[in-house]
């Protein structure tokens, strides 16, 4: 009996199995049930959004962009590439280099002359017929050391007379009384005018630019010597008649109290010159 079953069960579950495959395949999607990747669901994003240029900074025209991190550290000058401003040249013009002068600023020395401190000007045009300082025209501060209480407007011709002077008269005339001379007092340079102003007469010298007129020397212990008020009298007297006497020579006229009214106060000297030789009175 037990043989006679077996071949009837084996062939039911035979049948069982596959009919439950039957329905599984019936049942089965068209399409696996995997995971798929997001492509096949939604479009891709972010190539469509991607800029079509890069975002990264541009270098400026003309200035180049610096590395990361050369910005973020800070570079030592280099030593050899840093130096000092070259020196000031002085202008062609300029005789020699310039100086600090008396009236604090720079000035040179001029005329070819180491002991005359001032600086060239252009040339002085004239108001009237004969005046004026064509050529060599200069202001002038300082001779041999000492100051000029005005500056003078001469040419250098003069400026040169009276260097000589300073040096062969007053000095050795002063000697060291006082301390000697520290200032000279100017009254008149150049100035165009006709002879002690007066009316239809020549053109002076001082509108030549070849004349000064000096009143007073002031002395080194604040003394002074004082053409109205000393001469003829005591040693400041004398000492004013030798340098008076000394400038007849390096000027062509010298002119003081005993020349004539208009020079009772102060020396006149000027560089013109005569056939007869310098006229000092």
């Amino acid at each position: 009996m037990a043989l006679y079953v077996a071949p009837y069960v084996a062939l039911y579950v035979a049948l069982a199995v596959a009919g439950a495959g039957g329905v599984a395949a019936a049942n089965a999607p068209e399409r696996s049930l995997r995971p798929v990747t997001r492509e096949h669901v939604f479009p891709p994003a972010l190539p469509s959004f991607a800029p079509d240029e890069s975002l990264r900074p541009r270098a400026r025209p003309g200035r180049p962009m610096r590395k990361a991190n050369a910005a973020a550290a800070p570079v030592a000058p280099d030593r050899a590439q840093v130096s000092a401003p070259p020196p000031a040249t002085p202008a062609a013009s300029d005789p020699v280099p310039r100086k600090r002068g008396l009236f604090g600023t720079s000035k040179a020395r001029i005329c070819g002359d180491k002991n005359l401190v001032g600086e060239e000007i252009a040339p002085v045009p004239g108001r009237l017929p004969g005046c004026g300082i064509p050529k060599d025209a200069i202001r002038l501060y300082e001779v041999r050391g000492i100051r000029l209480s005005t500056p003078a407007v001469i040419n250098c011709s003069a400026a040169r007379s009276l260097s000589l002077w300073v040096d062969k008269g007053l000095e050795p005339a002063v000697k060291r009384y006082g301390g000697g001379v520290v200032e000279m007092k100017v009254a008149a340079s150049y100035a165009c005018r006709t002879r002690n102003n007066r009316k239809g007469a020549k053109i002076s010298e001082h509108g030549k630019g070849n004349a000064l007129d000096l009143p007073e020397f002031r002395l080194k212990n604040g003394d002074t010597l004082s053409v109205a008020r000393d001469w003829g009298k005591g040693r400041k007297g004398r000492i004013l008649k030798s340098m008076h006497n000394s400038a007849c020579g390096p000027f062509g006229t010298v002119l003081g109290p005993n020349a004539d009214r208009y020079h009772q106060d102060h020396f006149h000297f000027d560089v013109a010159r005569y056939r007869g030789g310098p006229y000092c009175r």
